[in-house]
């Protein structure tokens, strides 16, 4: 069983999306035994974000690639790699202004490549990357699940249908909740988020 664990969270030991998605590995791991498991953290080690020079090296012979695309091209196919093969992926992704953090959008930049992870056809678009399960460990300040909160929900409806698009339509999320609410809220929070992840790892 390979494993492949993000975080993107900014907040280092403050994060909750950390403290949950650490957990959750725990207990998958625990679970299924003889684990492999890397490890990207993405707010420390960041992906830099695509530009026009990264993106010219596909429309330009490899022979005329400067050093900084040489350099990143491996860095996106050894990103490639790791997504190909891990059979289940672990996503630490807090809220940040109603979506991801950029960091995480980094990392989506770099493993969403058209003719490698999805295709165009006659009938529309075609993921090409099936059979993973993806756990989304979620955090927000405040609360929207509620009808009027998913109004400004682009953080895990984004994620789950970037994932769909490449074919991925097993995507679980542990949510916490309202945990800048004060303290209490906090910890109410993290117990059902940590009784979630018994559910779900049992499931």
């Amino acid at each position: 069983m390979k494993i492949l664990h993000l975080d993107s969270s900014v907040l280092n030991d403050n994060s909750v999306t950390r403290q949950l998605s650490r957990a959750l590995v725990d207990s998958l791991q625990t679970q299924h035994g003889s684990t492999t498991v890397i490890y990207h953290d993405l707010a420390r080690d960041e992906i830099p974000h695509l530009s026009g020079e990264i993106l010219g090296a596909a429309f330009t012979p490899e022979s005329d690639w400067s050093e900084l695309q040489h350099s990143e091209r491996a860095r996106s196919e050894q990103l490639l790699g790791e997504f190909f093969d891990s059979e289940i992926l672990v996503i630490g992704a807090p809220m940040y202004n109603f979506s991801i953090p950029s960091q995480l959008k980094a990392w989506i930049d770099r493993i969403a490549v058209a003719g490698r992870t999805f295709k165009y056809t006659e009938n529309g678009p075609v993921g090409l990357v099936g059979g993973k399960t993806v756990y989304i460990v979620s955090a927000r300040g405040g609360i929207y699940s509620s009808e009027q909160g998913h109004a400004m929900d682009f953080q895990e409806d984004y994620l789950k249908t970037v994932l769909g698009f490449l074919g991925i339509s097993d995507v679980r999320f542990i949510r916490a909740e309202a945990v800048s609410k004060g303290d209490d809220s906090r910890a109410a929070a993290l117990a059902a988020a940590q009784q979630a992840i018994a559910r779900i790892v049992a499931q």
